[in-house]
This record gives structure tokens, sequence and C-alpha cells, in this order.
């Protein structure tokens, strides 16, 4: 069964990068069990996340941003590491974990869509 194993610990490193986005660093591992990767992710203490990369667009972000930073987290740390699933998996594993954080269904799958849309240059690549 899908589950967060671990709280998210964070703290913050720099407000203004990424487009104000900003820049925060895990004070301890945060572990997910996927059960549509087949694997438990652990995003080690010291990895580095802007969390959700909602655009700033006022309706877009009311929607669709800030809601599950530890899907987030999870996302973004599978994104740097190709070895352990597709980008197709790992924008699988942030819809699962999405509605495991309770968001409602739309919302899981309009964050979905955006990243399927937009996430494809960031595979592969540090936060």
């Amino acid at each position: 069964m899908s589950r967060f194993i671990t709280d998210l610990h964070a703290e913050l490193i720099d407000d203004i990068d990424n487009d104000y986005r900003g820049q925060w660093r895990l004070l301890q591992p945060l572990v997910y069990e996927s059960d549509v990767a087949g694997i438990t992710v652990a995003a080690p203490a010291g990895f580095i996340t802007d969390f959700e990369s909602c655009p700033r667009l006022p309706l877009v972000f009311w929607m669709f941003g800030e809601l599950v930073h530890e899907a987030a987290v999870i996302h973004d740390y599978l994104y740097t590491r190709p070895d352990l699933c597709s980008r197709e998996t790992a924008d699988a594993v942030l819809k699962e974990a999405c509605l495991l954080s309770g968001l409602p269904a739309w919302r899981a799958w309009g964050i979905w869509a955006g990243v399927r849309l937009g996430g494809e240059r960031h595979y592969g690549k540090s936060v």
C-alpha cells in the first residue's frame, strides 16, 4: 500500500531563487513507498527541492500551486534519479502521492498534466 513512511522536515535556504519559488533543503530523509513504481523512494537529508514548480499565474497557481509539498519532493527526487524509474513513472508517482495526501482527483490530475506538459526538460537534472 502506498504511503509516506517519514514526515517532511525541510529548511528554507534561499527564498528568491527559482523565480521566487525558493529552495529548500531536507533536514531528514523523506521516504515514500509507491505501489505505482513498485519501489520505496528515499529522498536523502540534504536534498534540495523547490517543492511544486507551478507557474505563478494567478488562476493556475490558485488551483494547483503549493498544495502537496511531500509529493513534490518525491517527484523532484525521482526526476534527479532517472536510474530509479522513467519520467512517465515519476509523474504517475506524483499523482499517486497527491491523491494519498488527500488532494481531490481533479487537482491531482491537473498537477499530473502540468508535469507531463512541462517537465521533460527537467528530467534527469538536479533541481
